[in-house]
């Protein structure tokens, strides 16, 4: 919530970089509370010197046809709050403080206090250099799950992914790895950004692990499944519509022969690309030097300890911290009732229905924009006034469902030589190439009666008098955007 309001700041006040003042007690305190959260080591490597951040809602970049984001950029992560303090007394320069630091109803505050408490001078160094480590464990497996995306997933305009597991090999790659790499494919196709954790981290290795695959895997909002032909050698990842995800579509009003353009678009891409192009020379280039790629959470301290990034002392107070938050959570947890746990899924209904005007924009579950409109072209059936996209004041949007395309199969059978016959066979003839897992993913055009008046993603429509266009955009794009752990 905090990052939205922010952002949303940001994009009204055209900032593109934002200076955050995270620092190493915000960096220490974190690791000892995902700890006790057993977070694995991406986790512990906690927040990233640079993250981009995109809009909740859609803020369309019209020249370059994406959504907007905000590059956060946090400088202060190697000085400590006192060193701050000092700098600021030296340059005789006042500062605030949040009266709420202190409050220990909040557990980020208990464990400011207890590391406070602390007369160890080794303390935040050690657990600084643990933390250290494992950031460089978390920029080697980004670098290796970026490569691997670039090498073997294929995005398609229509919404889905293609993922070759020749060049994949998934049985050689590492678990933290492969792991990450799929939950940023399936994060990407479903636009749904929870992090993918437990049995169904689980369940995915398995699956892309067994080569050729034969079955199909519905997980995360996404449907897997072995693409046709291919003998399982490649696998389609495509948006499952029948997920509990919530229904999200957004009326947007955009002028498309927009003139104003934001005048430092090009140089937040510049400076991400500038960022990208950096060498990894702080990168390990072998597994060997990466010490916690294959340490459990459960582990990552005695593995530190053995490694002399810690010493005894602080290896037993950091547990200590741990296990007094660990049990904390875990009778908060207890206490959490089931019945609120179910309240807490907000599940689409079927039934929930989205209507489009002539001339709107809409952006479809954060995966396509959606444009129709009325055409000077002559009616088929305008001598008789029955036709259906004339009469249509609005259309609704949904996925398309089988009958749609049998619909059409209906259709391009017709003896009748018009628009929606010649339409309907173009768009098969489209259909054949996609996936039927795929297809149920895609936006189509239905009036109130559920008649189908256009597939734009195929190029179907029903009357000559309809124009409709659809254009994958998803709101984040594969990988999630940049970050630097540097």
């Amino acid at each position: 919530m905090r990052y939205q309001m922010i952002s949303n700041v940001c994009f009204r006040q055209q900032i593109e970089v934002l200076l955050i003042a995270h620092h190493a007690d915000d960096q220490a305190e974190l690791f000892i509370l995902r700890l006790s959260r057993s977070s694995g080591v991406l986790g512990l490597a906690g927040t990233a010197f640079a993250s981009e951040i995109f809009s909740q809602n859609l803020q369309l970049d019209a020249k370059h046809m994406k959504n907007r984001s905000i590059l956060l950029v946090r400088p202060l992560l190697d000085l400590w709050k006192e060193d701050m303090y000092k700098i600021c007394q030296w340059g005789r320069q006042d500062w605030v403080e949040d009266p709420t630091n202190r409050s220990q109803l909040f557990v980020r505050n208990r464990i400011r206090t207890s590391i406070g408490n602390l007369h160890s001078g080794n303390f935040k160094s050690e657990l600084q250099a643990v933390i250290s480590e494992c950031r460089r464990t978390r920029l080697y497996v980004d670098k290796v799950c970026t490569d691997l995306i670039n090498q073997t997933v294929t995005v398609t305009d229509k919404g889905y992914a293609i993922l070759d597991l020749e060049r994949l090999n998934p049985t050689e790659v590492k678990d933290i790895c492969l792991s990450k790499y799929l939950a940023a494919v399936l994060q990407f196709i479903s636009q749904r950004q929870r992090p993918i954790r437990g049995n169904t981290s689980k369940l995915l290795l398995n699956y892309i692990r067994a080569i050729p695959c034969r079955t199909s895997l519905t997980a995360a909002g996404c449907y897997l499944s072995p693409a046709p032909g291919s003998k399982g050698t490649k696998i389609i990842v495509s948006c499952s519509a029948d997920c509990p995800l919530p229904s999200k579509a957004e009326l947007l009003n955009i002028c498309c022969n927009e003139t104003h353009k934001n005048p430092t678009s090009d140089d937040l891409g510049k400076i991400i690309a500038n960022a990208k192009s950096f060498p990894y020379h702080a990168a390990p280039s072998r597994l060997l030097e990466v010490q916690f790629v294959d340490v459990a959470s459960e582990s990552l301290l005695s593995k530190a300890r053995e490694l002399s990034l810690l010493s005894e002392s602080t290896y037993t107070t950091i547990g200590l911290l741990q296990r007094d938050e660990t049990s904390r959570f875990i009778t908060k947890t207890e206490e959490k009732s089931v019945d609120e746990s179910e309240h807490e899924t907000n599940i689409a209904s079927s039934s929930d229905k989205v209507h489009l005007w002539p001339g709107q924009s809409l952006y479809f579950m954060n995966r396509f924009l959606i444009r129709w409109n009325l055409s000077d072209h002559q009616c088929d059936e305008a001598g008789c006034g029955n036709c259906p996209v004339r009469t249509a004041t609005s259309v609704e949007v949904r996925h398309m469902v089988e009958s749609d395309w049998l619909y059409l199969a209906e259709l391009s059978r017709s003896s009748n030589r018009n628009h929606s016959t010649t339409s309907s066979q173009k768009a098969l003839r489209s259909l054949k190439f996609i996936p039927a897992a795929a297809r149920r993913s895609l936006p189509v055009l239905a009036n109130h009666c559920g008649l189908l008046l256009s597939s734009p993603a195929i190029d179907f429509s029903y009357c000559s008098c309809l124009e409709a266009s659809v254009v994958f955009l998803p709101r984040v794009p594969l990988g999630g955007g940049y970050s630097s752990f540097l």
